[in-house]
Protein backbone atom coordinates (compact mmCIF):
# COMPACT_ATOMS: atom_id res chain seq x y z
CA UNK A 1 0.00 0.00 0.00
CA UNK A 2 1.69 3.48 -0.80
CA UNK A 3 0.35 7.34 -1.13
CA UNK A 4 1.07 9.22 -3.70
CA UNK A 5 0.38 12.83 -5.26
CA UNK A 6 -2.59 12.78 -8.54
CA UNK A 7 -2.96 16.22 -10.34
CA UNK A 8 -5.84 16.11 -12.54
CA UNK A 9 -5.82 18.62 -14.87
CA UNK A 10 -8.63 20.08 -16.71
CA UNK A 11 -10.75 18.99 -13.17
CA UNK A 12 -13.42 21.20 -14.09
CA UNK A 13 -14.59 18.39 -16.39
CA UNK A 14 -16.91 17.23 -13.12
CA UNK A 15 -18.10 14.02 -14.45
CA UNK A 16 -15.09 12.72 -15.73
CA UNK A 17 -12.90 13.77 -12.73
CA UNK A 18 -15.63 12.13 -10.86
CA UNK A 19 -14.72 8.22 -12.18
CA UNK A 20 -11.39 9.17 -11.28
CA UNK A 21 -12.16 10.27 -7.72
CA UNK A 22 -14.76 7.26 -7.37
CA UNK A 23 -11.87 5.10 -8.58
CA UNK A 24 -9.45 6.38 -6.58
CA UNK A 25 -11.71 5.94 -2.98
CA UNK A 26 -12.49 2.69 -3.64
CA UNK A 27 -8.76 1.49 -4.11
CA UNK A 28 -7.28 0.76 -0.92
CA UNK A 29 -4.20 0.22 -1.74
CA UNK A 30 -3.85 4.16 -2.81
CA UNK A 31 -5.35 4.81 1.06
CA UNK A 32 -3.83 8.25 2.02
CA UNK A 33 -3.22 9.71 -1.45
CA UNK A 34 -3.21 13.57 -2.13
CA UNK A 35 -5.20 14.46 -5.18
CA UNK A 36 -4.57 17.96 -6.84
CA UNK A 37 -7.85 19.51 -9.44
CA UNK A 38 -6.77 21.75 -11.66
CA UNK A 39 -8.46 24.24 -13.81
CA UNK A 40 -8.97 27.81 -14.91
CA UNK A 41 -12.03 27.80 -15.12
CA UNK A 42 -13.14 28.38 -11.66
CA UNK A 43 -16.31 28.23 -10.81
CA UNK A 44 -16.48 24.60 -12.64
CA UNK A 45 -13.45 23.60 -10.57
CA UNK A 46 -14.78 24.52 -7.29
CA UNK A 47 -17.99 22.62 -8.45
CA UNK A 48 -15.30 19.55 -9.36
CA UNK A 49 -13.76 20.24 -5.45
CA UNK A 50 -16.75 20.10 -3.47
CA UNK A 51 -18.29 16.90 -5.43
CA UNK A 52 -14.99 15.30 -5.44
CA UNK A 53 -14.80 16.13 -1.55
CA UNK A 54 -18.01 15.21 -0.37
CA UNK A 55 -17.55 11.47 -1.73
CA UNK A 56 -14.76 10.81 -0.13
CA UNK A 57 -16.69 11.72 2.72
CA UNK A 58 -19.14 9.67 2.03
CA UNK A 59 -17.62 6.66 1.25
CA UNK A 60 -14.94 7.35 4.46
CA UNK A 61 -12.31 7.35 1.79
CA UNK A 62 -8.87 8.66 3.36
CA UNK A 63 -8.41 10.92 0.24
CA UNK A 64 -7.00 14.45 0.24
CA UNK A 65 -7.68 17.15 -2.19
CA UNK A 66 -6.97 20.57 -2.81
CA UNK A 67 -8.18 23.15 -5.75
CA UNK A 68 -5.90 25.07 -7.72
CA UNK A 69 -6.07 27.39 -11.07
CA UNK A 70 -2.02 27.11 -11.53
CA UNK A 71 -0.22 24.69 -13.25
CA UNK A 72 2.62 24.49 -11.98
CA UNK A 73 1.67 24.21 -8.26
CA UNK A 74 -0.21 21.10 -9.66
CA UNK A 75 2.97 19.80 -11.20
CA UNK A 76 5.34 20.42 -8.76
CA UNK A 77 6.04 17.32 -6.57
CA UNK A 78 3.54 14.83 -8.24
CA UNK A 79 3.85 11.22 -8.68
CA UNK A 80 1.32 11.08 -11.62
CA UNK A 81 -0.24 13.84 -13.59
CA UNK A 82 -3.46 13.07 -15.87
CA UNK A 83 -3.90 15.74 -18.55
CA UNK A 84 -7.97 15.46 -19.61
CA UNK A 85 -7.67 19.68 -20.36
CA UNK A 86 -9.27 20.63 -23.61
CA UNK A 87 -7.94 24.44 -24.19
CA UNK A 88 -10.67 26.46 -25.55
CA UNK A 89 -13.55 24.11 -24.57
CA UNK A 90 -15.69 22.76 -26.58
CA UNK A 91 -16.55 26.65 -27.78
CA UNK A 92 -13.45 26.72 -29.55
CA UNK A 93 -13.83 24.01 -31.55
CA UNK A 94 -17.46 25.02 -32.85
CA UNK A 95 -15.97 28.45 -33.74
CA UNK A 96 -13.50 26.91 -35.73
CA UNK A 97 -15.92 24.42 -37.32
CA UNK A 98 -18.42 26.99 -38.04
CA UNK A 99 -15.65 28.59 -39.92
CA UNK A 100 -15.10 25.38 -41.60
CA UNK A 101 -18.38 25.46 -42.93
CA UNK A 102 -18.43 28.78 -43.79
CA UNK A 103 -15.87 28.12 -46.65
CA UNK A 104 -18.01 24.74 -48.27
CA UNK A 105 -15.94 22.10 -45.52
CA UNK A 106 -18.89 20.24 -44.32
CA UNK A 107 -18.50 19.57 -40.31
CA UNK A 108 -15.03 21.31 -40.10
CA UNK A 109 -11.91 21.27 -41.78
CA UNK A 110 -10.54 18.92 -38.79
CA UNK A 111 -13.32 16.33 -40.39
CA UNK A 112 -10.55 14.42 -42.66
CA UNK A 113 -10.53 10.87 -44.16
CA UNK A 114 -10.13 9.04 -41.15
CA UNK A 115 -10.67 11.35 -38.60
CA UNK A 116 -14.20 12.37 -38.40
CA UNK A 117 -14.47 12.45 -34.34
CA UNK A 118 -15.72 15.78 -33.54
CA UNK A 119 -13.48 16.66 -31.17
CA UNK A 120 -10.39 15.33 -32.64
CA UNK A 121 -8.82 18.32 -34.17
CA UNK A 122 -5.15 18.01 -34.63
CA UNK A 123 -5.32 21.04 -37.74
CA UNK A 124 -6.89 23.79 -35.59
CA UNK A 125 -6.03 23.12 -32.24
CA UNK A 126 -2.71 24.67 -32.22
CA UNK A 127 -3.49 25.81 -28.46
CA UNK A 128 -3.63 22.22 -27.62
CA UNK A 129 -0.72 20.73 -29.04
CA UNK A 130 1.71 23.31 -26.90
CA UNK A 131 -0.74 22.81 -24.13
CA UNK A 132 0.59 19.35 -24.12
CA UNK A 133 4.35 20.04 -24.62
CA UNK A 134 4.21 23.06 -21.89
CA UNK A 135 2.76 20.32 -19.32
CA UNK A 136 6.03 17.67 -20.42
CA UNK A 137 8.14 20.84 -20.47
CA UNK A 138 7.10 21.59 -16.81
CA UNK A 139 7.27 18.18 -15.36
CA UNK A 140 10.36 17.73 -16.31
CA UNK A 141 11.37 20.66 -14.25
CA UNK A 142 9.11 20.02 -11.58
CA UNK A 143 8.37 16.17 -11.42
CA UNK A 144 11.18 14.81 -13.65
CA UNK A 145 10.14 11.14 -11.94
CA UNK A 146 6.50 11.37 -12.65
CA UNK A 147 4.02 9.62 -15.06
CA UNK A 148 1.90 11.77 -17.70
CA UNK A 149 -1.07 9.71 -17.71
CA UNK A 150 -2.74 11.42 -21.39
CA UNK A 151 -6.63 11.47 -21.49
CA UNK A 152 -6.98 15.03 -23.50
CA UNK A 153 -7.12 14.46 -27.08
CA UNK A 154 -5.73 14.08 -29.30
CA UNK A 155 -4.49 11.31 -28.34
CA UNK A 156 -2.47 9.56 -30.97
CA UNK A 157 -1.04 13.57 -32.40
CA UNK A 158 -0.06 13.84 -28.66
CA UNK A 159 1.34 10.81 -27.06
CA UNK A 160 3.40 10.90 -30.29
CA UNK A 161 4.53 14.22 -30.27
CA UNK A 162 5.25 13.69 -26.38
CA UNK A 163 7.05 10.60 -26.47
CA UNK A 164 9.28 12.39 -29.36
CA UNK A 165 10.21 15.50 -27.84
CA UNK A 166 10.09 14.45 -24.21
CA UNK A 167 12.18 12.11 -21.57
CA UNK A 168 9.22 12.02 -19.17
CA UNK A 169 7.31 8.73 -18.70
CA UNK A 170 4.23 8.60 -20.35
CA UNK A 171 1.26 6.92 -21.31
CA UNK A 172 -2.18 8.04 -23.74
CA UNK A 173 -5.17 6.49 -22.60
CA UNK A 174 -8.68 5.72 -24.69
CA UNK A 175 -11.99 4.33 -23.54
CA UNK A 176 -12.73 2.99 -27.00
CA UNK A 177 -11.69 -0.54 -26.70
CA UNK A 178 -14.44 -1.11 -24.24
CA UNK A 179 -16.88 -1.19 -27.21
CA UNK A 180 -15.76 -5.20 -27.69
CA UNK A 181 -18.26 -5.64 -24.68
CA UNK A 182 -20.93 -3.98 -26.97
CA UNK A 183 -19.78 -7.04 -28.98
CA UNK A 184 -20.04 -9.65 -26.52
CA UNK A 185 -23.50 -8.45 -25.71
CA UNK A 186 -25.05 -8.39 -28.62
CA UNK A 187 -23.78 -11.94 -29.00
CA UNK A 188 -24.68 -13.38 -25.75
CA UNK A 189 -21.34 -14.44 -25.26
CA UNK A 190 -20.16 -15.23 -21.70
CA UNK A 191 -17.52 -13.10 -20.84
CA UNK A 192 -15.03 -15.17 -19.17
CA UNK A 193 -14.54 -17.43 -21.97
CA UNK A 194 -13.65 -14.31 -24.46
CA UNK A 195 -9.91 -13.99 -25.39
CA UNK A 196 -9.17 -10.97 -27.23
CA UNK A 197 -6.89 -8.27 -28.70
CA UNK A 198 -6.56 -4.84 -30.29
CA UNK A 199 -4.27 -3.17 -32.21
CA UNK A 200 -3.75 0.23 -34.43
CA UNK A 201 -3.66 3.88 -33.31
CA UNK A 202 -6.01 5.69 -30.81
CA UNK A 203 -9.58 6.15 -32.39
CA UNK A 204 -8.15 3.60 -35.52
CA UNK A 205 -7.93 0.37 -33.57
CA UNK A 206 -9.73 -3.47 -34.84
CA UNK A 207 -10.46 -6.49 -33.47
CA UNK A 208 -7.11 -8.91 -34.15
CA UNK A 209 -7.92 -11.91 -32.04
CA UNK A 210 -11.69 -12.63 -31.07
CA UNK A 211 -11.62 -15.95 -29.17
CA UNK A 212 -14.49 -17.61 -27.57
CA UNK A 213 -13.85 -20.88 -25.40
CA UNK A 214 -10.92 -21.63 -27.49
CA UNK A 215 -12.01 -20.98 -30.60
CA UNK A 216 -12.24 -18.27 -33.17
CA UNK A 217 -15.39 -16.39 -32.55
CA UNK A 218 -15.22 -14.12 -36.10
CA UNK A 219 -17.64 -17.01 -37.60
CA UNK A 220 -20.16 -16.72 -34.72
CA UNK A 221 -20.35 -12.71 -35.55
CA UNK A 222 -20.75 -13.61 -39.29
CA UNK A 223 -23.58 -15.46 -38.30
CA UNK A 224 -24.79 -12.84 -36.68
CA UNK A 225 -24.49 -10.15 -39.65
CA UNK A 226 -26.10 -12.87 -41.92
CA UNK A 227 -29.01 -12.23 -39.44
CA UNK A 228 -29.23 -8.63 -38.86
CA UNK A 229 -27.54 -7.02 -42.47
CA UNK A 230 -28.71 -3.96 -41.46
CA UNK A 231 -27.01 -4.04 -37.58
CA UNK A 232 -28.59 -2.79 -34.90
CA UNK A 233 -30.47 0.30 -33.97
CA UNK A 234 -29.06 2.82 -32.17
CA UNK A 235 -29.95 3.95 -28.46
CA UNK A 236 -27.78 7.25 -28.92
CA UNK A 237 -25.89 8.83 -31.17
CA UNK A 238 -22.42 6.69 -30.38
CA UNK A 239 -23.89 3.56 -30.35
CA UNK A 240 -22.35 2.77 -33.54
CA UNK A 241 -20.31 -0.58 -32.56
CA UNK A 242 -22.46 -3.00 -35.04
CA UNK A 243 -24.05 -0.60 -37.36
CA UNK A 244 -24.01 -0.57 -40.66
CA UNK A 245 -20.87 1.38 -40.89
CA UNK A 246 -18.99 -0.74 -38.71
CA UNK A 247 -20.23 -3.76 -40.49
CA UNK A 248 -19.07 -2.69 -44.46
CA UNK A 249 -15.95 -1.43 -42.98
CA UNK A 250 -15.19 -5.32 -41.53
CA UNK A 251 -16.08 -6.59 -45.02
CA UNK A 252 -13.82 -4.48 -46.53
CA UNK A 253 -10.78 -4.96 -43.99
CA UNK A 254 -11.34 -8.38 -42.64
CA UNK A 255 -11.49 -7.21 -38.96
CA UNK A 256 -14.03 -5.82 -37.05
CA UNK A 257 -13.25 -1.65 -36.64
CA UNK A 258 -13.69 -0.89 -32.36
CA UNK A 259 -15.21 2.29 -30.72
CA UNK A 260 -13.91 5.34 -32.39
CA UNK A 261 -12.90 3.49 -35.44
CA UNK A 262 -15.90 2.64 -36.85
CA UNK A 263 -17.09 6.68 -36.84
CA UNK A 264 -13.57 7.32 -38.25
CA UNK A 265 -14.32 4.96 -41.31
CA UNK A 266 -13.45 7.32 -44.53
CA UNK A 267 -15.98 9.45 -46.70
CA UNK A 268 -18.08 7.19 -47.73
CA UNK A 269 -20.33 7.17 -44.91
CA UNK A 270 -19.85 10.84 -44.14
CA UNK A 271 -21.00 12.99 -47.34
CA UNK A 272 -23.76 14.70 -45.67
CA UNK A 273 -26.76 14.06 -43.13
CA UNK A 274 -28.56 11.98 -44.91
CA UNK A 275 -25.53 9.48 -46.13
CA UNK A 276 -24.47 9.45 -42.08
CA UNK A 277 -28.63 8.46 -41.17
CA UNK A 278 -27.85 5.50 -43.80
CA UNK A 279 -24.71 3.81 -42.32
CA UNK A 280 -25.52 4.80 -38.59
CA UNK A 281 -29.32 4.83 -38.17
CA UNK A 282 -31.71 7.78 -36.96
CA UNK A 283 -32.33 9.60 -36.06
CA UNK A 284 -28.99 11.02 -35.30
CA UNK A 285 -27.03 9.93 -37.72
CA UNK A 286 -24.11 8.85 -35.60
CA UNK A 287 -22.15 10.99 -33.31
CA UNK A 288 -20.54 13.56 -35.85
CA UNK A 289 -23.58 14.89 -37.75
CA UNK A 290 -24.80 18.09 -36.73
CA UNK A 291 -27.52 16.20 -34.99
CA UNK A 292 -25.71 13.85 -33.19
CA UNK A 293 -23.10 16.20 -32.13
CA UNK A 294 -25.63 18.56 -30.87
CA UNK A 295 -27.28 15.70 -28.88
CA UNK A 296 -23.84 15.35 -26.94
CA UNK A 297 -23.44 19.15 -26.40
CA UNK A 298 -26.99 19.23 -25.21
CA UNK A 299 -26.49 16.67 -23.04
CA UNK A 300 -23.14 18.22 -21.34
CA UNK A 301 -24.95 20.75 -21.15
CA UNK A 302 -27.57 18.78 -18.80
CA UNK A 303 -24.75 17.48 -16.41
CA UNK A 304 -22.92 20.09 -16.59
CA UNK A 305 -25.57 22.07 -15.16
CA UNK A 306 -26.54 19.86 -12.68
CA UNK A 307 -23.11 19.26 -10.93
CA UNK A 308 -23.08 22.67 -10.64
CA UNK A 309 -26.22 23.41 -8.64
CA UNK A 310 -25.22 19.70 -6.63
CA UNK A 311 -22.27 21.89 -5.80
CA UNK A 312 -24.23 24.99 -5.03
CA UNK A 313 -26.09 22.72 -2.47
CA UNK A 314 -23.67 20.75 -0.88
CA UNK A 315 -21.64 24.42 0.33
CA UNK A 316 -25.25 25.45 1.97
CA UNK A 317 -25.39 21.96 3.22
CA UNK A 318 -22.79 19.91 4.89
CA UNK A 319 -25.33 17.66 6.21
CA UNK A 320 -26.63 16.52 2.67
CA UNK A 321 -24.41 13.51 0.91
CA UNK A 322 -23.66 13.97 -2.79
CA UNK A 323 -25.58 10.79 -3.40
CA UNK A 324 -28.83 12.58 -1.69
CA UNK A 325 -28.28 15.99 -3.96
CA UNK A 326 -27.86 14.49 -7.28
CA UNK A 327 -30.90 11.82 -6.90
CA UNK A 328 -33.07 14.73 -6.45
CA UNK A 329 -32.82 15.48 -9.95
CA UNK A 330 -32.42 12.15 -11.30
CA UNK A 331 -35.59 12.45 -13.14
CA UNK A 332 -34.51 15.77 -15.28
CA UNK A 333 -30.55 14.15 -15.86
CA UNK A 334 -29.79 11.68 -18.62
CA UNK A 335 -31.18 7.77 -17.28
CA UNK A 336 -27.43 6.45 -18.22
CA UNK A 337 -25.90 8.53 -16.13
CA UNK A 338 -28.04 8.48 -13.32
CA UNK A 339 -27.34 4.85 -13.49
CA UNK A 340 -23.68 5.80 -13.43
CA UNK A 341 -24.04 8.20 -10.67
CA UNK A 342 -25.46 5.38 -8.14
CA UNK A 343 -22.58 2.97 -9.58
CA UNK A 344 -20.05 5.12 -7.64
CA UNK A 345 -21.52 3.85 -4.85
CA UNK A 346 -21.04 0.35 -5.31
CA UNK A 347 -17.51 -0.32 -3.98
CA UNK A 348 -17.69 -3.56 -6.33
CA UNK A 349 -17.78 -1.42 -9.43
CA UNK A 350 -14.47 0.91 -10.91
CA UNK A 351 -15.62 3.54 -13.97
CA UNK A 352 -13.95 1.74 -16.37
CA UNK A 353 -11.32 4.13 -16.95
CA UNK A 354 -7.81 2.98 -16.68
CA UNK A 355 -6.08 5.68 -15.18
CA UNK A 356 -6.16 4.92 -11.66
CA UNK A 357 -6.00 1.06 -11.98
CA UNK A 358 -2.44 1.78 -14.20
CA UNK A 359 -1.40 4.03 -11.07
CA UNK A 360 -1.93 0.97 -8.82
CA UNK A 361 -0.59 -1.28 -10.90
CA UNK A 362 3.20 1.07 -11.46
CA UNK A 363 3.07 1.89 -7.41
CA UNK A 364 1.46 -1.13 -5.85
CA UNK A 365 3.03 -3.91 -8.31
CA UNK A 366 -1.44 -5.28 -8.94
CA UNK A 367 -0.53 -6.22 -12.54
CA UNK A 368 -3.03 -5.63 -14.66
CA UNK A 369 -3.83 -5.81 -18.12
CA UNK A 370 -4.73 -2.10 -20.27
CA UNK A 371 -4.66 -1.08 -23.65
CA UNK A 372 -2.34 1.93 -23.81
CA UNK A 373 -0.98 4.47 -26.71
CA UNK A 374 3.27 3.82 -26.23
CA UNK A 375 5.58 4.36 -29.13
CA UNK A 376 5.30 1.18 -31.69
CA UNK A 377 8.47 -0.04 -30.80
CA UNK A 378 8.56 -2.45 -32.86
CA UNK A 379 5.22 -3.94 -31.67
CA UNK A 380 2.96 -2.96 -34.76
CA UNK A 381 5.29 -4.21 -37.83
CA UNK A 382 5.41 -1.82 -40.47
CA UNK A 383 5.11 1.11 -38.74
CA UNK A 384 7.70 3.49 -37.34
CA UNK A 385 9.42 2.74 -34.00
CA UNK A 386 8.68 6.84 -33.08
CA UNK A 387 4.69 6.78 -33.54
CA UNK A 388 1.91 5.98 -31.22
CA UNK A 389 0.34 2.76 -31.11
CA UNK A 390 -2.57 1.66 -29.08
CA UNK A 391 -2.27 -2.10 -28.19
CA UNK A 392 -2.52 -4.11 -25.29
CA UNK A 393 -0.15 -4.53 -22.34
CA UNK A 394 0.70 -5.60 -18.98
CA UNK A 395 1.64 -3.17 -16.42
CA UNK A 396 3.51 -3.60 -13.20
CA UNK A 397 6.19 -1.86 -10.88
CA UNK A 398 8.65 -2.26 -13.89
CA UNK A 399 6.14 -0.57 -16.48
CA UNK A 400 4.64 -1.28 -19.32
CA UNK A 401 5.06 -4.76 -21.01
CA UNK A 402 3.40 -4.44 -24.78
CA UNK A 403 1.63 -8.01 -25.63
CA UNK A 404 2.58 -9.55 -28.63
CA UNK A 405 -0.10 -8.77 -31.57
CA UNK A 406 -1.24 -12.41 -32.58
CA UNK A 407 -2.51 -12.83 -35.33
CA UNK A 408 -0.86 -9.77 -36.77
CA UNK A 409 -2.85 -6.77 -38.40
CA UNK A 410 -4.31 -7.83 -41.93
CA UNK A 411 -1.65 -5.93 -44.76
CA UNK A 412 -4.90 -4.42 -46.03
CA UNK A 413 -5.56 -2.45 -42.70
CA UNK A 414 -1.96 -1.31 -42.50
CA UNK A 415 -1.47 -0.26 -46.02
CA UNK A 416 -5.10 1.16 -46.18
CA UNK A 417 -5.99 2.91 -43.24
CA UNK A 418 -3.00 2.62 -40.57
CA UNK A 419 -0.38 4.20 -43.38
CA UNK A 420 -2.96 7.05 -45.02
CA UNK A 421 -3.83 8.20 -41.09
CA UNK A 422 -0.55 8.11 -40.32
CA UNK A 423 0.73 10.98 -42.82
CA UNK A 424 -1.71 12.62 -41.71
CA UNK A 425 -0.41 12.56 -38.27
CA UNK A 426 2.38 13.52 -39.28
CA UNK A 427 1.65 16.25 -41.84
CA UNK A 428 -0.30 18.50 -38.89
CA UNK A 429 2.61 17.75 -36.37
CA UNK A 430 5.26 19.15 -38.92
CA UNK A 431 2.57 22.07 -39.72
CA UNK A 432 2.40 22.64 -35.82
CA UNK A 433 5.89 22.52 -34.88
CA UNK A 434 6.91 24.91 -37.69
CA UNK A 435 3.83 27.02 -37.32
CA UNK A 436 3.37 27.09 -40.66
CA UNK A 437 -0.73 27.29 -41.75
CA UNK A 438 0.55 27.13 -45.48
CA UNK A 439 0.96 23.40 -44.64
CA UNK A 440 -2.46 23.04 -43.62
CA UNK A 441 -3.63 24.57 -46.76
CA UNK A 442 -1.57 22.04 -48.83
CA UNK A 443 -3.60 19.50 -46.67
CA UNK A 444 -6.67 20.30 -47.66
CA UNK A 445 -5.77 20.40 -51.52
CA UNK A 446 -6.06 16.65 -50.92
CA UNK A 447 -9.64 16.81 -49.23
CA UNK A 448 -12.64 16.00 -51.23
CA UNK A 449 -14.26 18.98 -50.63
CA UNK A 450 -12.12 21.46 -51.61
CA UNK A 451 -12.59 22.67 -55.19
CA UNK A 452 -10.01 25.49 -55.33
CA UNK A 453 -6.70 26.30 -54.13
CA UNK A 454 -8.54 30.20 -53.16
CA UNK A 455 -11.22 27.94 -51.26
CA UNK A 456 -8.81 26.40 -49.08
CA UNK A 457 -6.40 29.43 -48.71
CA UNK A 458 -9.55 31.58 -47.38
CA UNK A 459 -10.64 29.04 -44.90
CA UNK A 460 -7.13 28.75 -43.56
CA UNK A 461 -6.27 32.44 -43.42
CA UNK A 462 -9.69 32.90 -41.35
CA UNK A 463 -9.19 29.89 -38.70
CA UNK A 464 -5.29 31.22 -38.27
CA UNK A 465 -5.67 34.73 -37.80
CA UNK A 466 -5.70 34.52 -34.54
CA UNK A 467 -4.25 31.08 -33.92
CA UNK A 468 -0.49 31.32 -35.60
Amino acid sequence: MASVKISIIGAGSAVFSLRLISDICKTESLAGSFVTLMDVDESRLDAAYILASQYARDMKANIQFEETIELEKAISGADFVINTALVGGHAFLEKMRKIGEKHGYYRGIDTQEFNMVSDYYTLTNWNQLSFFLEIATMMEKLSPNAWLLQAANPVFEGTTLISRKSKIKMVGFCHGHHAVNDIVDTLNLEKEKIDWQVAGFNHAIWLTRFHYDGKDAYPILDEWFKEHPNGKSPKNPFDDQLSPAAIDTYHFYGRMPIGDTVRNSGWKYHYDLETKKKWYGGPWGGADSELGWKWYEDRLREITALTSKTAELLKKNKNVKLSEALSANFSIIPADFANEVKSFYDPSILSGEQHIPFIDAIVNNHTNRFVVNILNNGVIAGIPNDVAVEIPARVDKDGIHPEEITPPLPERIIKWYLYPRMARMEWALEAFEKKNPDLIVEILLRDRRTHSYEQARAVVDEIFKDIS
